[in-house]
Parts: structure tokens; sequence; C-alpha cells
């Protein structure tokens, strides 16, 4: 099989308690999902509705409008979600002439990009650069969500081009779709929410034990079913042993 997990998405979002954490995995058959090199991969995802319709190559002011013609609404109604780094200065600003409305986040473009697909989570898109192997995660993710997504790696220096190649990648300009970076007809993925989210609850803590809440989707059956469990632990002793 393969399988790409990221243990802890959002590690400073968790150490600060800020939404949006999650543990994750996606697995296929051998070949199922892109083995990314661990650089920067510029990225746009947007839901199922988009499909088609964007260009990472385009301006943004125009893929905003082909978003907006999509979901038959108008651009200055879209919430375009950016992390907020320096390098995406010029993003934010293009994005706020375009007249779209901007959700700025301090790390997690992987559930960002998960929010993207589903309707409702507050999310129309997601634009910027962020981690190749956690566009190959979102990828698998979209492929079971039916979601859109385009992304390039950003291969911009010798000793990088050369790591790439090594990984049997030829051509680091290459446009990937969904479909390029999690190729499986048989998908797995798994998320659980770690800290409180707006697709997953995070961990609950109560005396006895503590809940999690998950999220599983599978391409080949086109089901999303979410996992609320409670985990019982055994009771402290009156000195806070555990009893055996």
């Amino acid at each position: 099989m393969d399988i790409a997990v990221d243990p802890l998405e959002g590690t400073n979002l968790c150490a600060t308690g800020v939404s949006n954490s999650i543990a994750v995995l996606a697995a296929s058959q051998p070949g199922g999902l892109l083995h990314a090199p661990d650089c920067y991969m510029e990225k746009i995802i947007a839901g199922p509705a988009c499909r088609g319709a964007l260009d990472l190559d385009a301006p943004v002011a125009e893929n905003l409008r082909a978003i907006s013609s999509c979901l038959d609404r108008d651009v200055s109604s879209l919430t375009i979600c950016v992390l907020e780094r320096p390098r995406h200065e010029k993003l934010i600003d293009e994005i706020r002439k375009a007249g779209a409305r901007i959700r700025l986040i301090g790390d997690g473009d992987l559930s960002a990009g998960i929010a993207a697909a589903v309707r409702g989570a507050g999310v129309d898109a997601v634009f910027g650069t962020g981690g190749a192997p956690e566009g190959v995660i979102t990828a698998a993710a979209l492929r079971c969500l039916h979601g859109e997504m385009l992304g390039r790696l950003i291969v911009n220096s010798p000793e990088l081009e050369e790591r790439v190649s090594k990984m049997g990648i030829r051509g680091s300009k290459r446009i990937y779709t969904a479909r390029d970076l999690a190729p499986g007809k048989k998908i797995i993925f798994a998320a659980t929410g770690v800290t409180q989210g707006a697709l997953l609850s995070g961990v609950r803590f109560f005396g006895e034990g503590f809940r999690t809440h998950s999220r599983v989707m599978t391409r080949a059956t086109n089901k999303v079913t979410f996992v609320d469990t409670v985990h019982m632990v055994r009771p402290a002793g009156p000195r806070g042993v555990r009893l055996s």
C-alpha cells in the first residue's frame, strides 16, 4: 500500500489551543499516491462545482470570477482561505482588490483544503503555497469528495532539482490535478480532530476518559463516515494510582 500521514497537522495550532489541528492519514494501492518531495507547492483548491474551471497560471481575479460563476454567486460573497505568510502578501492584496473575502490562517492548509470541498464549511477556495506532502494528502481527500485541486511543485534550487529527479519526478513545472496527485482507484482518507474545528470536534476530556471525533472517507464506495468515540480508562485509586 501507499500511505501518507500527518500525525499532527497544525502543530502550532495544537500548541496554542487554536482550532483546526487534526491527525490525518491517506492510503491507496501501490502507486495510488504521488511520492512528493518535501518542498513547497503552489495550490488552488475548490469544491466539486469548480472542476475544470481553474487555471494555476491565470490571474487571481480571473480564477475568482470562474469560482463565482460555478457557484452562481458574486465574487464579493466568496471566502478564500490563505496561509498568513510574508510570501502571500501580493496574493492577499490581489484577492482583496478583486473583492473577495479572506480568511487568514496561521497553519493547517490541509484542513482548509478539505473544508473547501464541503458545502457549508464557510470556505469557498484555498489559494497560495504550502507543503507538497500535505498537498498529496489533501488531494486524496478531494478525490473522495470529488473536489478540484491544481498544484505545481516549487523547485527553486539545483539541490532540490536533483532530489526531485532522484525521486522519479520528471518535469518540475508540471501542473498536477487531484487525480494526478492521488491517482488510486481505491483511496481511504481518515482524520481525527485534535483541537476544535469547523469539520471535526477536538479531543474532549472528562473524569474517566476522553472523546474523539473522526471522519473516514472512501473513494470506491463514495461514503463519508463520522465516528464519535468515547474512550474509557480505568478509574484511579484513592491516591491517584490506577487500579489493576
